[in-house]
Order: structure tokens, then sequence, then C-alpha cells
């Protein structure tokens, strides 16, 4: 990287419909998983989170506490050993599957009556609910209202053109003096179609600014050896908290 750029004070691309038709399928993700390219996937959790984690939880236990387009993400098992409520969502059986056995987790799982053809997944120990379906079906469920939201790797998958109908459902299953935890990625968009998307803080603002109050706590160089592959030069990762107004 040159020296301009690996500032993390960098100015975000101004162009921010340059990915706005942007599509991937539900299949197409499913597809992901079966042939195993989920390198976003953080075998030792996110260490943002991990660093922050104590300073958000406060000492309180009983939270309940969302994860969307979960996958397999290590994070719910640190929640829900330390006394939490989980429930997550995620399209990819495999991936719900994954999580279980790779946590050493027996389950139970069940279909969801009010979305046909759609499941959840159970830990026995009964902290820890997995619902195989789409994002914008989970409402459905009547499944109450969250005290925080963990959301890694999903406002930055969806497609940009369902933005505002996800960040809707997700304000609408926020509870009273939530937590919404949110990272996001800044690279130049116009070497790289995505995912991840790229969401910039204006985007943030939009989706969220009339509800939500809004301050980045961190700013980190993520780029790895393994993003030259997406045409990109630099790749930073912001992690936001989003608390109610």
């Amino acid at each position: 990287m040159d020296g301009s750029r690996t500032s993390l004070d960098i100015e975000e691309y101004s162009d921010t419909e340059v990915q706005k038709n942007q599509v991937l399928t539900l299949e197409e993700w499913q597809e992901k998983w079966v042939n195993g390219k989920t390198a976003f996937h953080l075998e030792q959790g996110h260490q943002l989170l991990k660093k922050h984690l104590d300073t958000f939880l406060k000492g309180e236990s009983g939270l309940r506490v969302f994860f969307p387009l979960c996958g397999k993400v290590v994070e719910m098992k640190w929640f829900a050993n330390r006394g939490h409520s989980v429930i997550g969502v995620e399209i990819s059986e495999l991936g719900i599957r994954e999580f279980f056995t790779e946590q050493n987790l027996s389950y139970t799982e069940e279909p969801i009556t009010e979305i046909p053809g759609a499941k959840v997944f159970k830990s026995s120990s009964g902290n820890i609910s997995l619902y195989c379906c789409s994002i914008f079906d989970f409402p459905r469920t009547n499944i109450g209202k969250f005290d925080m939201i963990w959301d890694r790797g999903a406002l930055v998958a969806i497609n940009p053109g369902d933005r505002k109908c996800y960040a809707d459902t997700m304000l609408s299953l926020l509870g009273k003096k939530f937590q919404y935890l949110l990272c996001v990625f800044s690279y130049d968009p116009t070497k790289h179609p995505g995912p991840p998307f790229y969401v910039p803080h204006a985007e943030i603002e939009r989706l969220f600014g009339k509800i939500c109050n809004i301050h980045c706590l961190e700013k980190v160089d993520a780029f790895e050896e393994r993003h030259k592959s997406w045409g990109i030069d630099y790749l930073f990762e912001k992690l936001y908290l989003l608390t109610e107004k």
C-alpha cells in the first residue's frame, strides 16, 4: 500500500452508488457454504468484539442477543457462556449444523410453523436458537425484542438494493436501551464488486440515523494478502455502536 492509504483517517469513497445493482441470491450464498468458500468466517472470533465485550455487557446476564446472517460464528458461544440468550438467522442449514458440531453442542431441530419449509435448531441447553430462513421472513416468527445485535458480515452482505428493508427489519427487533454493534468495511468499491459490500458512514446515517445515535468506536487496518485478489490495495474495518436516541 502506498503511504497515503495506510492512514486510518482515509477519506471514504465518494461514489456510494457504484455497487447499487449488485445482487447475490440466497442460493448463491448456500453454494458458498457447500463449496467451502467461507473465508469470511473467523475461527478465533472477532477481535474487536472480544476487546470491547465486557464493556458492552457491563456485567449483565440474561440479555437477548441477535445474530443476523450468523453463519457459524463462535461469538454466539461467547454470549451463551456468559448467561445470555442467543438467537441467530442463517440461510445455510450446513452453516448452522457446522456451528453446533464445531462447538460440541447437542441440538434439536423442528419446523417453523410461521415460515413453510424453514427450521429452527436449538441447543439442548436452550440458550442458543438458530433459525434457518431468510432474514426478511424472520419477523414472522414473532420472536420479540432484543437487547443487543451483533452485525458482523450481515449488513455488508445484504444486496445494496435491500439495505433499507434490512435496516428496518433490524430496527423492528430492537427493544429499549438497545446496543447495536455493527461492523463495516471501507475500500475502493470501483475495484471490487462485493460482497462484502462497501458501506460508508453516510449510508449508516441514512439507514439508522433517525432512530439511533451512531458512534464509531474503532477503525482498524484489515488488509490481508488474500485481499489483493479482490483488486484492492487497502481495506479498513470499522466498529460502530448504535444506541437509542
